[in-house]
């Protein structure tokens, strides 16, 4: 027994040895590894220092400018300065230089092209990362990037840009760097130099700035587009606070500088009129967006010699622009706050065709395409039906057209009219309100808002029967991409605006690879809703949108007529129209959703359809003899007023036994009347699945290529 002890303490002693060993062992590669890295940095550093100077410095020039293509070839957008006025540094207000220096590179006098202890720092957190994080640029190396190099954010461009940043430090003096910086930098809204950026902002002199006006522009070279006071006055001052901060911090202005110029309310320049050289600025706008979510940087776009082709065709495009701010001031609608938005895009491919988030960039850059929300009244109503029609319901089944209560709650018909008993596919034309609410008791309000969700509708929707009116607010980009499933069998498609992105060198590094889609519809309810929305145009409340082409589609219009839409499609274009009063007050003079926003619907329309290959909807109901092509609808379904007085019992009983009948009579015919039995079961046969048109093939690229993923759509159950 006590030689086992002996022997297991022994082994123990031998087992701790080899650990203390093994321990050592990866101590010693760890510090074996980091002196390797401090002496291959030794080493770059004494490279760098002995680097020469920069022959010919005087004759360079910045990199070639950034240009947004439509897809027709048409530049509609170009990175170069709009405004660039050189300024001497010794005319720059010593209070700007600092802000500039203190934001962008608090060590500028101290080093010599690269700050190393950044450099050390951010190169750890790169090396943990896998990638480029977090960047360490001095204001010289920015300068050699804005001078030499692209914007990629690579190590490779990194070793570039502080080997030429070492270089341009021995080639010219700091004041020198300064200068050209503070005169090269893009500022946002076009504007290149901090002499164009005061006056663009601000319409001022750089020695008429404030200090809260200098702290502003300062603030702007990290993410121009994002800080711009133009678009995000509320960031922008933010951002001006944290310069103020940085430089009381740093013993650059006072503590009292500090809380006046912190309190110092924005004071924008009123003839800001950049964006006249911006062609499709809304469209730019969301563009820029789609990059950036793609992966790349605004210095990469603005600066980076970019060619960016994207899906909107400009011809399309400018009409769209021209019909909203043309048919608003024709009819009288002038003012400022009130406001159109237009969107179109493919909802085969998913390829935006025109987008329009105003009248007037130049006044708001307030985008209403994919932020406003607003309520769309009726041109919801297809939503109810459709979840219907997947329930059962067809466009020949009638539902009343009578005077409703639900609870305290009494929808009414515009006008006050009804028209008894009608089919589906005229309720929907005629947009009857009581017609909406009686097929929403059937159907269920869980299971309309579940297919809205699954169409694209983002924005909360209330559990209440008064959805099916269109009571909740809505984007108009949602409602397009919805109204998208109706005229492609049944998919939800992503819309989408750049096609390819092309570096300096020509060469492909973006492309998109086809459209995004997920089925959402029956192939049925799609025929079905196509079939009651070209009953809207031809027969209802969208007369006004008539192109002279098969078309459907579904206006509305909210309570006091504070809102208008048209939303309506063909079988190769959606496009979703409304106007409104930014400040959600009452348009005036009774305007609709079949009268301007349809009419500008129709102008955009023929200009967008005219080389359109496809005429028909690919629905075989549709080209089958159309039983109410005919049909005198004011004859046959008359509208009357709505009685004052409640019907007594003898004529409530008249009307059951007058009813029962006509049940009898409509089952002979295979009609279901919806208001006395569920919608018909659905066959449990798997719903036909159309093919989508096919998308065009792009060749692959060649080299350097990057492959941007982008996230699958939601699923839907």
């Amino acid at each position: 027994m006590a030689n086992y002890r002996y022997s297991s303490s022994r082994y123990s002693s031998k087992r701790n040895k080899r650990k203390r060993k093994s321990g050592n062992g990866f101590l010693s590669l760890i510090m074996m590894f980091f002196v390797m890295c401090f002496a291959g940095l030794t080493a770059f550093y004494i490279y760098l220092v002995t680097l020469p100077p920069i022959t010919n410095f005087d004759v360079i020039k910045p990199n070639q400018v950034t240009s947004i293509y439509s897809s027709d070839g048409e530049i509609i957008k170009t990175f170069a300065p709009f405004k660039f006025k050189k300024v001497e540094i010794e005319n720059v207000p010593q209070d700007l230089k600092n802000a500039i220096i203190a934001t962008e590179d608090k060590n500028f006098y101290k080093h010599s092209g690269f700050d190393i202890l950044g450099l050390i720092r951010s190169t750890l957190v790169n090396i943990k990362a896998g990638e480029v994080k977090q960047g360490a640029s001095t204001i010289t190396q920015q300068l050699a990037r804005i001078l030499f190099l692209s914007n990629e954010r690579t190590f490779d461009r990194k070793i570039k840009e502080l080997i030429i940043a070492s270089r341009i430090e021995k080639t010219i003096t700091k004041e020198e760097i300064l200068e050209m910086y503070l005169n090269a930098v893009y500022l946002g809204s076009g504007a290149y130099g901090v002499q164009s950026a005061s006056e663009t902002y601000f319409d001022k002199n750089l020695d008429e700035l404030s200090l809260a006006e200098m702290a502003l522009i300062a603030g702007l070279p990290q993410a121009p587009s994002v800080y711009t006071p133009l678009k995000n006055p509320d960031l922008a001052v933010k951002r001006r606070n944290q310069v103020l901060k940085r430089m009381y911090k740093t013993g650059r202005i006072t503590k009292e500088q500090f809380e006046k110029a912190k309190q110092e309310k924005l004071n924008l320049s009123k003839k800001a009129s950049i964006y006249s050289y911006n062609k499709a600025p809304y469209l730019v706008d969301y563009v820029l967006t789609e990059l950036e979510y793609l992966g790349f940087t605004e210095n990469e776009i603005s600066q980076g010699g970019l060619k960016i082709y994207t899906t909107v065709e400009y011809e399309a495009q400018n009409k769209a622009q021209e019909a909203v701010a043309d048919l608003l001031a024709g009819a009288g609608l002038t003012q400022d706050k009130t406001q159109g938005a237009l969107f179109s895009f493919s909802p085969m491919t998913g390829r935006i065709y025109a987008y329009v988030g105003g009248k007037n960039y130049g006044k708001t850059q307030y985008d209403r395409v994919t932020n406003a929300i607003r309520p769309p009244g009726s041109s919801f109503k297809p939503f109810v039906y459709a979840t219907a029609v997947q329930q059962g319901l067809r466009h020949n089944d009638l539902i009343e057209d009578t005077p409703l209560e639900v609870g305290k709650w009494a929808p009414k018909n515009y006008g006050g009219k009804y028209r008894e008993k009608i089919p589906a596919w005229l309720a929907l034309a005629i947009s009857s309100n009581v017609c909406a609410v009686r097929t929403i008791q059937k159907t269920g309000i869980n299971s309309v808002i579940s297919l809205v969700r699954d169409l694209g509708i983002t924005t909360p929707l209330q559990n209440d029967m008064t959805i099916a009116l269109g009571s909740n607010g809505v984007k108009l980009y949602d409602m397009v991409v919805a109204y998208g499933a109706f005229a492609n069998g049944g998919y939800r498609v992503r819309p989408y605006a750049v096609e390819r992105v092309e570096n300096s060198r020509g060469v492909v590094i973006y492309e998109n690879q086809g459209p995004k889609i997920a089925k959402v519809l029956a192939y049925e309810t799609a025929s079905e809703m196509t079939y009651m929305l070209k009953k809207v145009i031809e027969k209802g409340t969208g007369r006004a949108a008539n192109i002279g082409r098969e078309a459907a589609g579904k206006t509305g219009t909210t309570d006091d007529y504070r809102d208008a839409w048209f939303i309506g499609y063909t079988p190769e274009i959606v496009t979703g129209v409304w106007i409104g009063n930014d400040d959600n007050s009452k348009l005036g003079g009774h305007i609709t959703g079949g009268s301007i926003p349809a009419r500008i619907w129709a102008a955009y329309m023929r200009v967008a359809t005219k080389n359109s290959k496809i005429e028909k909807f690919d629905y075989p109901m549709l080209n089958e003899e159309d039983k109410n092509a005919n049909v005198d609808v004011d004859e046959k379904y008359k509208a009357a007023p709505e009685k004052n007085e409640k019907e007594d019992k003898k004529s409530e009983k008249q009307q059951e036994k007058q009813q029962r009948h006509l049940r009898d009579e409509e089952q002979k015919e295979e009609e279901t009347n919806v208001l006395q039995q569920p919608f018909k079961v659905q066959s449990q046969k798997a719903p036909e699945i159309k093919k989508l048109a096919p998308i065009p093939v792009v060749p692959a690229p060649q080299e350097e290529t990057v492959s941007v993923p982008i996230p699958p759509l939601p699923s839907t159950n």
